[in-house]
C-alpha cells in the first residue's frame, strides 16, 4: 500500500537525492575546514618553536624578531609580550600601507602566537654553550620557523604579522615577496644594532645564526612546499 501516489515517490526520491548530494559536499567542505584550523594552528604552534628555539642556540635570534628580542633585555619583559607589542606595531603600520581593517585581524592571532612563546620560553630554561649543541639547536629551529612559516600562510587564515608587514611592502613597493624579506631583514638587524649601539649592547641577539636564519629558513620554505604543498592541498582545499 502507497501512503504517496508512485509518481510523488519518484518526485520524492529525487528531492531527497538533490538534498543529500549538497549536503555530502557541505560535509566534505566541513571536513576539510576543520583539517585547515587544525593545520594552521600546528603550524602557529610549530613558528613558536622555532623562534623561541632560536633564541636558545647563542648564535642569534631571527632577523624579523631581533629588535623585540633587544629590547626585551633592555626592559626585563618577557620576550613573549615585547613580540605582541611589536607585532602589534606591524598590524598598524600595514594598515597604514594598506588601509584594509582585516590587518588587525593579526592582533589576536598574535597574542595566542606570543603566548606560546611564552610557555616555551618557560619551558625549555637552557641555553647553549658547546658548538655542537648550539648547531643542533639552531638546526631544529630552522626547521621548525620554515615548516611553521609555511603552514601558517599555506591556510591563508590569518597571516603571521611578520609575513603580513612584508607582503604589505611589498605590494606598496611592487617587488617580490623574497626580495622584500631580505629588505626587512637587513633593516631589521639595522635597527637592531643601532639601538644596541646607542645602549651598549652592540650585536646583541646578533650572529652566524641571524645570518643563517635570513639564508635558509627560504629554503625549507620552499622545499617543504615541494613535498607537501600537493597532498595538503588535498586535505585542505587550499591553492596548490
Amino acid at each position: 500500500m502507497h501512503i504517496f501516489p508512485i509518481e510523488d515517490e519518484q518526485h520524492r526520491s529525487s528531492f531527497s537525492y538533490g538534498i543529500l548530494l549538497p549536503y555530502d559536499k557541505i560535509l566534505t567542505m566541513n571536513k576539510k575546514t576543520i583539517n585547515r584550523w587544525i593545520i594552521y594552528g600546528f603550524g602557529m604552534i610549530t613558528l613558536a618553536l622555532g623562534l623561541t628555539l632560536n633564541t636558545k642556540s647563542n648564535l642569534g635570534v631571527s632577523p624579523i624578531i631581533s629588535v623585540a628580542y633587544l629590547f626585551s633585555n633592555i626592559t626585563n619583559i618577557s620576550f613573549g609580550d615585547v613580540t605582541l607589542l611589536y607585532y602589534c606595531i606591524f598590524v598598524v603600520c600595514e594598515f597604514l600601507l594598506n588601509h584594509e581593517w582585516k590587518n588587525f585581524l593579526q592582533i589576536p592571532f598574535s597574542i595566542v602566537f606570543t603566548r606560546f612563546m611564552n610557555l616555551f620560553s618557560s619551558m625549555f630554561t637552557f641555553q647553549c654553550h658547546t658548538l655542537p649543541s648550539q648547531l643542533f639547536v639552531l638546526l631544529l629551529a630552522i626547521i621548525c620557523t620554515g615548516v611553521g612559516a609555511a603552514l601558517t600562510v599555506n591556510m591563508d587564515i590569518v597571516p603571521n604579522p611578520g609575513d603580513g608587514i612584508v607582503n604589505a611592502i611589498a605590494q606598496k613597493i611592487g617587488k617580490d615577496m623574497g626580495t622584500t624579506k631580505n629588505i626587512v631583514d637587513f633593516c631589521c638587524v639595522g635597527i637592531t644594532l643601532l639601538i644596541g649601539f646607542l645602549t651598549n649592547r652592540l650585536f646583541y641577539g646578533i650572529g652566524i645564526g641571524t645570518i643563517l636564519a635570513m639564508i635558509f629558513v627560504g629554503r625549507v620554505i620552499q622545499l617543504f612546499h615541494q613535498m607537501c604543498k600537493k597532498p595538503i592541498a588535498l586535505l585542505t582545499d587550499t591553492k596548490e
